[in-house]
């Protein structure tokens, strides 16, 4: 295993498609290619993928580092990296999808679709399932990925239809699976087939994301052609360890899926030009709290919509869609600006430091 010091002397940009229009953006990718190897050495980032998408069109490609640190393989435009919980943003477009056929409406609760589940789910509406308000008590152990009866999906599903409801419907904002199991059964009832088949269908195919309908939804388990290994950084031992993990099927609508950085730039092209919902606005606007307020993961990310986190602040609002504290996707819309950050290490973080590389495409950025 090479220690984080060999990492950072292998650090080195592979170069991939750099569509640069004027002659300020060849200066700015020098600076991000700077930033970038800079943050890649603070933080042990072995390996990093990069896309930036300015006024519906992507403008830079690029990749950084290494893939996997056994075999020494270089990230390219090619590898695919694990997205982990970014996979909500898909299934919120999946669920939109059903919204705008007039199956469903993000109002409806959950008892008119599932009435076999507990009576004191019934209320909950679909939003809050979303957004994570729910107050549903949660299917995983909070160990990892486990479920809370380990390695048995049915057991767990069993179970946790028996616990009791953590805090009242709408109440607070408190990041649980257990809503997006019942959206994958909502999904799976109105679809032909089920949720991997029309997330697929409908979202990666009509975008040619063709790397990442071929990679599927089942995260590090199948043999993937030109996956990236996914890492975490023991800062004390200073060394990398692996990460294995295996979604069953009622997980998938909340992680699993892998992409590239550039099919992640079409893809917030598309959405950007309502090619796959009509109104992104929907699936952008926070859930409100019974209180009136939102609730999200810190003071950054500070609301929660249809699977994606919103960043509502004084300057550059944004909305994102992040995994594993390892990726991000990031649209600022006033700014007509999307970053993609793909990175190997659990615990990269890089919604921290997405707003630098933006800062270098959005003239006089405001933190």
């Amino acid at each position: 295993m090479k220690t984080s010091s060999v990492i950072l002397k292998q650090i080195k940009v592979v170069p991939l498609v750099c569509m640069c229009f004027f002659t300020s953006l060849f200066v700015e990718a020098d600076e991000v290619d700077k930033t970038i190897t800079q943050i890649m050495a603070q933080r042990h980032i072995p390996g990093l993928q990069l896309a930036v998408v300015k006024d519906k069109k992507i403008i830079k490609t690029q990749s950084y580092g290494v893939a996997n640190l056994q075999d020494d393989v270089a990230v390219t435009n090619n590898t695919v990296f694990s997205i982990n919980s970014m996979t909500k943003a898909f299934t919120g477009v999946a669920l939109l999808q059903l919204v705008e056929k007039g199956i469903i409406t993000l109002h409806d609760e959950i008892g008119k679709h599932l009435p076999e589940l507990p009576k004191a789910w019934h209320k909950i509406q679909i939003k809050h399932l979303m957004a994570h308000t729910s107050g549903l008590p949660k299917i995983l152990s909070g160990y990892y990925i486990d479920l809370i009866v380990r390695g048995n999906p049915k057991a767990a599903w069993e179970k946790v239809q028996t616990l009791p409801m953590i805090s009242d419907i709408n109440t607070r904002f408190d990041y649980n699976q257990t809503g997006y199991v019942i959206i994958g059964k909502i999904i799976d009832k109105y679809v032909d087939g089920n949720f991997v088949e029309f997330i697929t269908d409908h979202q990666l195919k009509p975008t040619g994301m063709h790397l990442t309908a071929k990679s599927g939804f089942e995260y590090m388990t199948p043999v993937i052609k030109n996956q990236a290994r996914q890492y975490l950084y023991e800062d004390k031992a200073k060394r990398f360890v692996n990460i294995y993990g295996r979604f069953s099927y009622i997980m998938r609508t909340a992680a699993g899926m892998n992409s590239t950085a550039t099919e992640l730039a079409q893809y917030l092209i598309a959405l950007q030009s309502n090619k796959l919902v009509k109104n992104t606005k929907l699936l952008w606007t926070p859930v409100k709290l019974n209180n009136g307020k939102i609730g999200g993961f810190s003071n950054l990310e500070n609301g929660y919509a249809i699977g994606w986190q919103v960043l509502e602040r004084g300057h550059h609002p944004a909305v994102s869609a992040s995994g594993g504290n390892a990726v991000t996707m990031i649209h600022y819309p006033e700014d007509n600006v999307s970053i993609v950050v793909l990175t190997n290490l659990v615990g990269a973080l890089p919604i921290q430091f997405v707003d630098n590389i933006a800062a270098l495409y959005i003239d006089d950025f405001k933190r």
